[in-house]
């Protein structure tokens, strides 16, 4: 039985757990230059880009409502299909690049338990390099129906912060709501041997409703 969060009205948008520590200082700041700007020419002037940047704050923190698709593995990130690469136990991976311009809420790709979370310090390379998977990341696991599966959020350039939302030994629908990753940056998925790529390098993806795997 899906959990309330994916079967809530499509449409609805909230904010993203863990946006608050840059969200609510922007805001502040935005909200006392306007309330400033009558009577402060200097306020005025701050006012303008305070606004601007709150309300694109509020925009990438953005949480929308999805109805959740159907299919074995189906998209943990908004973004853009970067590579699909054979892995040398068999796996395949399949690597999304999210611009600041997608969501940044990440969903599990399939039901189970997450058998672990592990957060690994690393650099801050943008994400579309090579050598992003050298950033920091958070690396999680989920015991499946089809077994293991591997997934990881690695942080961009700009983002210095991996929110996950839930610990190891939790139980996930798919589709649930798991983590957030603060600005550009990536999310891998590691299909298990046997299990074919349905997607294309170029190809968008919506996390909750793309479908990953082929059947």
């Amino acid at each position: 039985m899906p959990h309330s969060q994916t079967s809530a009205p499509r449409g609805r948008v909230r904010l993203a757990r863990g946006a608050s520590p840059w969200l609510l200082p922007t805001v502040a700041t935005a909200a006392l230059s306007l309330a400033r700007s009558r009577r402060s020419k200097r306020a005025a002037a701050i006012a303008v880009p305070t606004t601007a940047l709150a309300a694109g704050m509020l925009w990438f923190f953005r949480d929308p409502e999805r109805e959740i698709a159907q299919g074995r593995v189906i998209s943990p990130a908004d973004g853009v299909v970067q590579s699909i690469m054979p892995w040398k136990d068999g796996r395949t991976r399949v690597a999304i690049f999210m611009s600041p311009l997608n969501v940044h809420v990440n969903r599990a790709p399939l039901a189970g338990t997450v058998t672990s979370v592990e957060h690994v310090p690393g650099g801050f390379v943008p994400a579309f390099n090579k050598e992003s998977e050298n950033n920091e990341r958070v690396v999680w696991h989920f015991d499946t129906e089809l077994g293991d599966i591997e997934m990881i959020q690695i942080a961009g350039a700009v983002a210095r912060r991996i929110v996950p939302y839930i610990p190891q030994g939790t139980k996930v629908e798919q589709g649930e709501r798991i983590g957030l990753i603060r600005f550009g940056s990536r999310v891998d998925i590691y299909l298990p041997e046997g299990v074919e790529a349905g997607v294309e390098v170029g190809q968008v993806t919506t996390a909750g409703v793309t479908r990953i795997d082929r059947d």
